[in-house]
């Protein structure tokens, strides 16, 4: 492919981001490949985040602005998915070859979208990817968020437009980031994340923590996974991981009790029994022989699915 085959877009949602805002986009601006158009949503900013995007906008053509009014609130989930589709809508997704819903909390090493669409261009199946967050420990230490490479992550969620289109988008709830990459692997996409120096990226807001408190996060993240339809035994077994990371027990604590809660409380879930079951199927799996070889089964698996989906002569 050439130069032509490599458009991508961001769409970033933002609210009160003026702490960590201008190390996002610094280090956009400074990337190997810069995106063609870069789609800002302010979504009620009330502190300095509004005044320092416009700035930047005014600087750089390619950087947008979409305001938003003011929720009176931060809204993650669902707020979040909410805002990005304003922003999908003030642009022709068949400008471009690839997107990416980017946070703005983060700062990325200068040739990551380079690499990965480096990586998709080698591998025509290869429907999202990103790399692995990172955040500073005590003391300064690297501390990595121990995202699965089965998994594209959520802060960087880089996808192929026609594997984007053809998952259906983004569900708008919690675990969005999750239920996004088993849909594109039961459509017989490959989605990936890799732990390597060129794409660990620091994550200046810790996994979780973005309302409230990292606890309520933690609970949150229960929810949604009873929402996505987690088989129980998986999930307590994620929960239990999760206890050997900060803040340990009282953090995989709240996960069970958020999954609990939902679970007690009848709360709806995600409404497609179809990829429920995928998803459950998949987790006892994994539970019997692992992550690698239960990914590689579904993708030996599932790869007619995506055979017979529409893919531009590029793509071919």
């Amino acid at each position: 492919m050439g130069d032509t085959d490599r458009r991508y877009v961001l769409i970033s949602p933002c609210r009160n981001e003026a702490e960590f805002i201008e190390r996002t986009l610094d280090s956009v601006i400074t990337q190997s490949e810069r995106p063609a158009q870069w789609i800002i949503v302010d979504d009620g900013s009330t502190d300095g985040t509004a005044d320092i995007l416009a700035r930047y906008a005014a600087q750089h053509d390619w950087i947008k602005v979409v305001a938003k009014s003011d929720r009176g609130h931060r809204a993650v989930g669902p707020g979040v998915i909410e805002a990005f589709y304003v922003g999908l809508a003030a642009l022709r997704l068949e400008d471009y070859d690839f997107l990416c819903k980017l946070d703005v909390d983060l700062d990325l090493p200068p040739r990551y979208f380079e690499i990965l669409m480096d990586r998709m261009q080698a591998n025509p199946r290869l429907g999202s990817a990103s790399g692995k967050p990172y955040y500073r420990g005590k003391g300064g230490a690297w501390v990595s968020e121990k995202c699965g490479d089965e998994m594209s992550v959520g802060m960087t969620k880089f996808y192929r437009i026609s594997c984007f289109e053809d998952i259906g988008g983004f569900v708008s709830e919690v675990m969005w980031d999750g239920i996004d990459c088993h849909k594109a692997r039961q459509r017989g996409w490959v989605v990936r994340s890799w732990d390597e120096p060129d794409l660990q990226f620091h994550h200046l807001r810790p996994m979780g923590s973005s309302e409230h408190n990292i606890l309520t996060g933690r609970a949150r993240h229960g929810f949604g996974q009873h929402f996505m339809g987690s088989d129980p035994l998986y999930f307590a077994a994620t929960a239990l991981f999760r206890m050997t990371r900060p803040p340990y027990v009282v953090g995989g604590a709240a996960m069970l009790y958020g999954y609990a809660r939902a679970w007690w409380s009848g709360a709806r879930q995600l409404d497609d029994p179809e990829l429920r079951d995928f998803i459950r199927a998949y987790q006892r799996q994994a539970l019997r022989q692992g992550k690698s070889k239960t990914i590689a089964a579904i993708e030996a698996r599932q790869e007619p699915h995506w055979a017979v989906q529409p893919q531009t002569a590029a793509e071919k």
